[in-house]
C-alpha cells in the first residue's frame, strides 16, 4: 500500500482518497506495520493538492514522526500501548467505550448491522468486530464496493455515525494522553482529523 495525500481534486479521486485512507488506518491501528509500510510512510507527499487543506498538517506530522522513528520502536510502541498480555493499556475496541465492557451490546448492534450489509467476520482475525481496524475496513468497502446498493453514502453514514463516530475521540484523546505515545500520538492526531473531515460531510447530506 503506497499511502498517498490525503487531499484530491475530483469527486471520484476523492472517493478514492477516502477510502485508500481508510485501508491506511486500517493496517495502522490493526497491528505494527510492516517495514514495507513504514518506507512508504517515510517517503509520502505531504504537500496537498489544494493549499491549506484541512488533513495536510495532521498528515504531514504522522509522516514526519515515521521519517524519525525506527519499525523497531513503532513495534514497541504498538506493544506497549495496545499490546501486552491481559488488559491493554489502550484499548481498540469500541464496545469498550460505549458500554465499558467488551463484548457488550454495542458489538451485537455492529454484528446485527455487518449481516444486514451482508459481511461476515473474517475467520482469520482473531479480534472481535468493533476493533478499529475491522470499522475501518467495512468503511472502505461501502466506499469502494462494487454493490451500489451497500456501497452508497447513505450506509457510509448510518455506520460511520453508529459505529465509529460516538467514541473514536475517545480513543485518539487516550492515544495522545498516553506519556509513551510518539508515532501512535501522531496516527491519532490524523484519525481525528480524519474523522472530523468525514463527521461534516455526511452532515452536509441531509
Amino acid at each position: 500500500m503506497q499511502p498517498l495525500p490525503p487531499a484530491t481534486t475530483s469527486a471520484l479521486d476523492e472517493e478514492t482518497a477516502r477510502a485508500e485512507v481508510y485501508g491506511l488506518l486500517a493496517a495502522l491501528w490493526y497491528a505494527p506495520p510492516t517495514a514495507e509500510l513504514m518506507a512508504a510512510l517515510r517517503v509520502a507527499v505531504t504537500q496537498a493538492p489544494a493549499a491549506g487543506a484541512f488533513l495536510e498538517e495532521p498528515w504531514r506530522e504522522l509522516v514526519a514522526v515515521a521519517r524519525t522513528s525506527s519499525d523497531k520502536d513503532v513495534a514497541a510502541e504498538y506493544d506497549t500501548l495496545f499490546g501486552g498480555v491481559g488488559k491493554p493499556e489502550v484499548y481498540l475496541f469500541g464496545s469498550h467505550y460505549l458500554a465499558g465492557f467488551l463484548n457488550e451490546k454495542p458489538l451485537v448492534r455492529l454484528r446485527e448491522d455487518m449481516a444486514a450489509l451482508g459481511l461476515d467476520r473474517d475467520e482469520a482475525m482473531p479480534e472481535t468486530e468493533d476493533h478499529l481496524a475491522c470499522l475501518c475496513e467495512v468503511m472502505r468497502y461501502l466506499i469502494a464496493g462494487d454493490d451500489v446498493t451497500v456501497s452508497n453514502l447513505a450506509r457510509q453514514r448510518q455506520f460511520f455515525q453508529s459505529h465509529l463516530q460516538p467514541w473514536l475521540d475517545r480513543l485518539c484523546d487516550a492515544v495522545a494522553a498516553h506519556p509513551r505515545a510518539r508515532f501512535y500520538a501522531a496516527l491519532a492526531g490524523f484519525t481525528r482529523a480524519f474523522a472530523s473531515v468525514e463527521a461534516q460531510g455526511f452532515d452536509m447530506l441531509d
